[in-house]
């Protein structure tokens, strides 16, 4: 680095102004007479000193920031204000080796004011939690706060002797990008504010993610110049990539899980759903924000499930249950009928439920919840039919005590049915003829029913039926038709297979408390018919004894 141009004396030492010149870190290398004069040091004792040494401690930050006004400390320990406006003198690579300018005492402003400024100033730059800066074209950073050192561990002094500093340290990968944010800046015609994001290499090696919020300043005459302020977003961009992971190793969960999803803001009416969602559904793929969430929901809902669909999630928001989970039939958009399971927990503040969240299944893809074999809602379903008919009823049951019945009543009934004679078909005609049976009996039990009951196959040749708005002499009725219907012969193949079946009936008068008490009530009914040859046998009224749970099987 070749050594810092010294000004010749004859030329300098006549001015009144002091004249001072330092190299990069602040050394003096030279002083003229009027130093002496204005400030009472001698020069030959000032030189090599650090001109830092002679400021004011509450001064130097902001000097080497580039801040020209700062109190100087004179030999009598006096401190004065100063204003030195310093040009850099620059090698062939443009590196700042050395700086000069002119020294001033500020005696036409009034000494009080210029502290309450730079008081204010610097307490400004204390509170902001970011790098204030200031750069010309072909100068660099002519101002550069403190903050600097804090945020990316290099000295302001390092930063600001390299025009090409900022350059050289921001990560290649965002360099190019940046580079003509900056250049654009540095030759526009018009001032104007703009933003940028990048990675800036810390002088520890960290990679440091920075938002510099920017305005260049256009003036006739002078080069742009432009003003930042660069703030320390590394936390928050871990944040953010950190959620972007999250959310595609939902997404893929989701895909894996085949799952619809939908998030319901209970307060706006919005819903938000999946293209999944939309595509269980069979509607369009590019509509996934509904503005009235429950008039969309309710034109999918089969109108016989929509109040019960309805009831289980307002149950959830009542608080009485932790989360819901719903099984209903949806008109598919080719035309069809579908089994859905929709399910889902809501978000609460201050009591109240402001948004819901969660999935919808299609259950034919569920095996655990429908039956492939015969096209039918399988155990899971039905237990969740019966235990909201069971809930729907003791409600009603609670609010009218023991007034007659009205014409919409939440009776309900349930069928457990099992086919006599199966065992035999499979091992004289083989699996596949029993399988074909089973279907058959699927269907004809989807004709003896109204659309508002549920048929489900339970397992093997054992299937329930839900029968809802019936009355016991209804109840009784339907399962002798349906005893009638599955007793008729089966043409399968070449074959004609007989094979009725045995009903046990159990109805909601009978006052039980849980899906499991019914279930028992009608298995043991549905054994007494087939032990009796009975055909249909009705769960009789119970005493407290079989309210608790046992329950006598038929011999």
């Amino acid at each position: 680095m070749p050594s810092s141009p010294t000004p010749p004396d004859q030329l300098l030492h006549l001015l009144p102004e002091a004249v001072v010149q330092t190299d990069a870190a602040w050394t003096i290398t030279y002083l003229n007479p009027a130093w002496h004069s204005l400030t009472g040091h001698p020069v030959d004792a000032a030189l090599g000193c650090s001109l830092l040494d002679f400021v004011h401690p509450d001064d130097t930050a902001a000097l080497r920031a580039g801040m020209p006004v700062f109190r100087l400390r004179r030999a009598d320990a006096d401190y004065r204000w100063m204003r030195l406006q310093l040009s850099p003198t620059t090698d062939a690579e443009e590196r700042v080796i050395s700086r000069q300018g002119v020294l001033i005492e500020l005696t036409e402003i009034g000494e009080q004011v210029l502290m309450d400024d730079r008081q204010r100033f610097l307490r400004l730059l204390e509170r902001i939690d970011g790098v204030v800066w200031e750069a010309e074209l072909g100068v660099g950073n002519t101002f550069l706060s403190p903050q600097v050192e804090r945020l990316f561990g290099y000295a302001v002094e390092e930063w600001r002797a390299d025009p090409g500093f900022w350059r050289a340290h921001v990560h290649p990968d965002d360099l190019p990008d940046a580079l003509v944010i900056d250049e654009a800046a540095y030759h526009a015609t018009h001032s104007y504010a703009y933003e940028m994001s990048y990675r800036l290499i810390a002088k520890s090696g960290r990679v440091v993610w920075v938002r510099d919020l920017c305005r260049v300043d256009v003036e006739p005459g002078r080069p742009n110049r432009m003003i930042g302020l660069m703030i320390d977003v590394t936390r928050q961009k871990h944040t953010e990539l950190e959620l972007l992971q999250s959310h595609h190793r939902y997404a893929l969960a989701t895909r894996g899980s085949n799952d619809g999803i939908w998030d319901w803001n209970l307060q706006t009416d919005e819903l938000h759903v999946s293209e999944r969602f939309n595509e269980i559904v069979g509607l369009d793929q590019g509509d996934t924000l509904h503005p009235h969430g429950w008039n969309y929901l309710q034109q999918l809902i089969d109108p016989d499930d929509r109040e019960r669909v309805q009831a289980a999630y307002r149950r959830h928001l009542s608080g009485q249950r932790p989360n819901f989970s719903v099984d209903f039939r949806a008109r598919h958009g080719a035309g069809r009928l579908v089994w859905l399971n929709w399910r889902g927990v809501a978000q609460f503040e201050d009591g109240n439920p402001v948004r819901m969240a969660g999935s919808l299944s299609d259950l034919a893809e569920r095996g655990s919840s429908y039956d492939a074999l015969t096209n039918l809602p399988g155990r899971p379903l039905f237990r969740d039919r019966l235990e909201h008919a069971i809930a729907v009823h003791q409600d009603a049951v609670a609010k009218r005590g023991n007034a007659p019945a009205d014409p919409n009543s939440t009776r309900f009934a349930v069928l457990l049915l099992d086919l006599d004679g199966f065992k035999a078909v499979n091992d004289t005609l083989g699996h596949h003829v029993g399988d074909l049976l089973l279907q058959q009996v699927a269907r004809r039990l989807e004709t003896c029913v109204r659309a508002i009951d549920l048929v489900a196959r339970m397992s093997g040749d054992e299937f329930n039926v839900l029968l809802e708005s019936v009355d016991p002499v209804g109840a009784t009725d339907r399962a002798r038709q349906i005893a009638a219907a599955l007793a008729a012969p089966y043409p399968i193949g070449a074959h004609e297979v007989n094979c009725p079946a045995s009903i046990g009936v159990v109805v909601s008068q009978a006052g039980f408390a849980t899906t499991d008490d019914y279930l028992r009530a009608a298995d043991a009914a549905m054994y007494r018919a087939k032990s009796q040859r009975l055909g249909v046998c009705v769960y009789p009224e119970v005493g407290a004894e079989e309210r608790s749970g046992s329950f006598p099987r038929a011999s």
